[in-house]
């Protein structure tokens, strides 16, 4: 994940910028549509880093749980500008889990430890998907048996839903690209030869040059939208078929 360390005064700057200039171009709907996205933000990029710390902490590394990262608490998970980010503009980040590698219990090799706990936040993040996907059928199936759920609230609830499944399955895509300072690096790190993995870290600023490249020209959305909806549509095929077997719809 990202790593970008900011002064509070810088951070305060960039936060309200961002809000500033997103708020007065959203609307009143755009607005609405903030509020409804802020759960599945939450539940996002929380779980996502409680997976990174929890994968290392089973791998031997107790520096997570040190640190206070072994909880679903937002506070101990969310970064400013990444939850900023992510409502505003469909990607984001939570604060960095640190780990140390000397720490690992040998199980696995470096590399492959690495990886492990670099997966776990976008494996989370999927699994959280397909778990909302399911209760976003079993609403559907219970509100069309009670005709007397209240309309507006029904409306609402499939809207936060709705928003935490695409969030969830956007934060796992994003952060598969394999590019530093992104999860999806690491995990190809543990694939490549050696001297490959030698000129990768040689040229590693250039990797970052490339993502920062993506992140402002807004290129990464060209890449990472078809991938959102084969992820997302394969997982509602899923999900569809195992309630249309059950007879439930």
């Amino acid at each position: 994940m990202f790593n970008f360390m900011f002064d509070k005064k810088t951070l305060t700057i960039i936060l309200v910028v961002i809000l500033g200039l997103w708020l007065i171009s959203a609307g009143t709907n755009g607005i609405l549509n903030l509020l409804l996205t802020v759960p599945g933000v939450l539940i996002a990029l929380t779980f996502h880093e409680f997976a990174h710390a929890w994968a290392a902490d089973k791998l031997g590394d107790e520096t997570p749980r040190v640190q206070g990262r072994l909880n679903l608490n937002p506070l101990s998970h969310i970064d400013p500008v990444g939850f900023v980010f992510l409502i505003v503009a469909g990607f984001g980040w939570g604060k960095p889990v640190q780990i140390d590698p000397r720490n690992f219990n040998g199980k696995y090799s470096l590399s492959k430890a690495e990886a492990i706990v670099s997966a776990a936040g976008p494996i989370m993040n999927f699994i959280l998907a397909f778990v909302f996907l399911i209760i976003y059928y079993i609403l559907f199936v219970v509100t069309n048996a009670l005709a007397g759920l209240s309309t507006m609230w029904q409306q609402v609830i499939f809207a936060v839903i709705t928003y935490t499944v695409s969030i969830n399955i956007g934060l796992g895509v994003f952060n598969l690209i394999p590019l530093p300072p992104l999860d999806g690096s690491k995990i190809l790190m543990h694939f490549l030869p050696y001297k490959a993995k030698e000129w990768f870290y040689k040229n590693e600023q250039i990797f970052y040059i490339l993502f920062l490249i993506l992140f402002v020209t807004g290129l990464s959305s060209v890449v990472l939208t078809p991938i959102f909806n084969v992820v997302f549509n394969g997982m509602e095929w899923v999900v569809y078929h195992i309630f249309k077997l059950l007879t439930l719809i």
